[in-house]
C-alpha cells in the first residue's frame, strides 16, 4: 500500500485578540524573538524595552477546530504617558508561514488601533519598516516622515482614525479568514 502524502495542516481562520493568558503572552515574546532577534538581527538575544512594561499585547491565533491553536502573530500598544490620547503601536511581528495571509496584518493593525481608539486615543502611530509601508498606505495611514531605526529604514506614519471604529471588546477581538489558495 502507498500512502499519498498529505499536505499540513493549514488553519482558515484566526482570532486576533489581546493576548489575556500567560501562553499567549509568553507566545507573542517568543514570536517577536524569532522575528526580530533570529531571522532579522535587529536585537541580539531579546527585543523587549521598557515599553514592555505598560504595552498591551495583542496577539493573532491560528485555530484548531474552532478552538485557539498557536500565536502566528503579534503587535503591543501602548499610551504616551506624557501625552494623553497619543497611543504608538509597535513590535508588529507575524510568523514566517503566515505571511503571505494579509488578514493577519491587517487584523492585528485594525484591533490595535480600534481598541486604542475605544481607549481615548486622538493620535496614533507607529514606526514602520520600509518594505511594510504599501500595507500600512492601504490600511489609511500616512507616512509623516522617513527614519532610520535599528539601523534600518522606516517611516513615522500615522492612522486615520475615521477608518478604525472603536472596538470596546478587544479581549474577544475579530475574526479574519485565509482566502483559499
Amino acid at each position: 500500500m502507498i500512502l499519498e502524502p498529505v499536505a499540513p495542516y493549514r488553519p482558515s481562520h484566526f482570532r486576533v485578540k489581546f493576548a489575556t493568558s500567560a501562553w499567549e503572552r509568553r507566545a507573542c515574546a517568543a514570536l517577536r524573538r524569532q522575528v526580530f532577534c533570529a531571522e532579522q538581527g535587529i536585537f541580539a538575544d531579546d527585543d523587549r524595552d521598557a515599553i514592555d512594561a505598560h504595552a498591551i499585547p495583542i496577539c493573532a491565533l491560528s485555530t484548531l477546530g474552532g478552538d485557539a491553536d498557536a500565536v502566528v502573530g503579534t503587535v503591543r500598544i501602548h499610551e504616551v504617558a506624557e501625552r494623553p490620547g497619543e497611543w504608538w503601536g509597535s513590535r508588529l511581528a507575524v510568523a514566517s508561514a503566515f505571511r503571505r495571509t494579509a488578514a493577519l496584518g491587517a487584523g492585528l493593525i485594525q484591533v490595535a488601533v480600534s481598541s486604542a481608539h475605544a481607549r481615548g486615543c486622538t493620535r496614533f502611530r507607529a514606526h514602520v519598516q520600509e518594505r511594510n509601508v504599501p500595507l500600512f498606505q492601504a490600511l489609511h495611514w500616512a507616512s509623516l516622515d522617513a527614519v532610520d531605526l535599528h539601523g534600518r529604514s522606516h517611516h513615522l506614519m500615522q492612522a486615520d482614525l475615521a477608518a478604525y471604529p472603536p472596538m470596546h471588546d478587544p479581549e474577544h477581538g475579530l475574526v479574519t479568514f485565509r482566502k483559499a489558495a
